[in-house]
């Protein structure tokens, strides 16, 4: 045995967690060995916290330890525009432009027939609840532009546009600081169909 059994196990634990490989999780236990104990207690208390005091959103499925969320209950949010997003990380990263000032829906997947997930696995039915209010007006797809992101958006603008609502997406292209030759095909179709007048 190479390490201490209680070391052992908490490396196993955290190898588990998503981008922590075998070598990482030696080096986050090897960190929490050496914390202090009021510094590991802060942790388990955390992870203990974010498990029984977080939960989704009943209108929008965003992650919230209050239901309905801070954005759902905002007054000030423009409740015509509607963004679709895959998970509660991507509406965190349009919410840092401070950009979009609407209301969200996370789908908490994307269609994926490889891994056996269909429109039924996702959160399209309260989606479509939420649009026959009458509300929104549009809405904006804003999903990863994959095979899985482009299936699930051209699923769901087929099942919006029977609704009447308007159904924009994100535009899609070169990168801020990337080098033209270095872009996919597809990457640089996407650019030239999304191009606006200077």
């Amino acid at each position: 045995m190479l390490f201490a059994e209680p070391v052992s196990r908490l490396i196993e634990e955290l190898n588990k967690l998503p981008g922590v490989g075998p070598k990482t999780a030696q080096r986050l236990a090897y960190h929490l060995v050496k914390a202090s104990k009021d510094d590991v207690e802060a942790l388990a208390r955390a992870l203990v916290d974010v498990k029984s005091k977080i939960r989704y959103c009943s209108i929008c499925g965003n992650l919230t330890d209050v239901d309905p969320c801070a954005i759902c209950s905002s007054g000030s949010r423009d409740r015509s525009l509607l963004c679709v997003v895959e998970q509660p990380r991507d509406l965190i990263a349009m919410e840092r432009t401070n950009m979009f000032k609407g209301i969200y829906h996370v789908l908490h997947g994307v269609i994926s027939p490889i891994n056996g997930v269909g429109p039924d696995d996702l959160r399209v039915n309260g989606l479509l609840d939420r649009l026959k209010e009458g509300e929104v007006k549009e809405v904006v797809l804003a999903l990863n532009p994959n095979v899985e992101g482009e299936a699930t958006s051209i699923y769901l603008t087929r099942t919006i546009k029977p609704v009447g609502v308007r159904v924009t997406r994100i535009a899609y292209g070169i990168p801020v600081g990337g080098d033209l030759e270095y872009a996919d095909d597809i990457t640089l179709s996407r650019a030239f169909e999304g191009r606006r007048e200077m």
